[in-house]
């Protein structure tokens, strides 16, 4: 953060509570007598009279406090632009002493389960039981609950893997990560607008759902020069690089025209984030073995 930025944070923050400690101290002054009167502000409705008594000491003493209070969580913690505190403290120290201590607490039971293969492992209810927790924490967001994904987010419950779907496979992408990416056009990006309507009734064609035949016949050119590199030339795709298979109709983005026809001229670009520095090796031998046993 500049020093421009850190000076205008520790400003508006220590501005906010000078302020409101003030304007405690100047109402509590205006104030002509410490005790409850007859007086009122003028304010009445449905009968009722709003008193003009002065706020409570154990109520302003309170306010006063919060202020104090304030000022040393400042000292002690970040609040004050670049300012750490004297405490040291960040979120990341705390998510690590955490993880420490989590690993301490139950890093041999994940051990225990650390060197047995994922496939033996998938057959242990003990473990999959785990594996289904440390799923639930770290990948439902995105696959969901139930593992059978979303819109830009693979199946994992059936047999159509964009990477292989080995124990080796799996442990691979969890360890490391994977990072797909289809490009605008595929290699063709001269491409038409007539020759993406082609490619797209072509690829439709692969499950008997092309709008214009005669289209899709002229696509079989286009998807040759295009497209074919990565998803081979009969469109059953390629696990090496992650091109999916076109003639199963098991779509990441939708099987719809208008839904192929964004993918051909936009492209996709997508993650999935290692794992790897985030679970240790045996937690992740175990999250392998619950995914791999989705699907077998």
């Amino acid at each position: 953060m500049s020093t421009f930025w850190s000076l205008w944070i520790s400003v508006i923050v220590l501005g906010t509570i000078f302020g409101c400690a003030w304007l405690l101290w100047a109402t509590r002054k205006s104030q002509t007598t410490d005790t409850e009167t007859d007086r009122t502000t003028g304010h009445s409705f449905d009968g009722i009279e709003e008193y003009d008594n002065p706020m409570p000491k154990w109520w302003y003493y309170l306010f006063l406090a919060t202020c104090v209070f304030a000022l040393g969580y400042l000292v002690l913690y970040p609040g004050l632009g670049n300012f750490k505190g004297i405490l040291g403290w960040t979120s990341t120290n705390q998510w690590e002493a955490e993880m420490a201590d989590a690993e301490e607490r139950y890093g041999e039971i994940y051990a225990q389960f650390g060197n047995t293969p994922v496939a033996e492992l998938a057959e242990n209810d003990e473990a999959l039981k785990m594996g289904q927790r440390l799923y639930a924490n770290n990948c439902q967001v995105c696959h969901g609950s139930a593992a059978r994904g979303q819109v830009g987010f693979p199946n994992l419950t059936d047999d159509d893997w964009l990477y292989g779907g080995t124990p080796d496979d799996i442990l691979e992408t969890l360890h490391n990560g994977r990072q797909g990416a289809m490009p605008a056009k595929g290699v063709m990006p001269n491409m038409t607008n007539e020759q993406v309507d082609q490619v797209v009734n072509f690829v439709l064609s692969y499950s008997g759902r092309e709008k214009d035949a005669e289209a899709a016949e002229a696509g079989a050119e286009v998807f040759a020069q295009g497209c074919a590199a990565c998803h081979g030339a009969d469109g059953k795709g390629n696990q090496a690089v992650g091109a999916p298979n076109l003639t199963d109709n098991i779509w990441l983005y939708g099987s719809t025209y208008e839904w192929i026809k964004e993918t051909v001229l936009y492209g996709r670009q997508n993650q999935m984030p290692a794992q790897g520095g985030r679970l240790t090796d045996d937690q992740i031998q175990i999250l392998a073995a619950y995914v791999y046993s989705l699907s077998n």
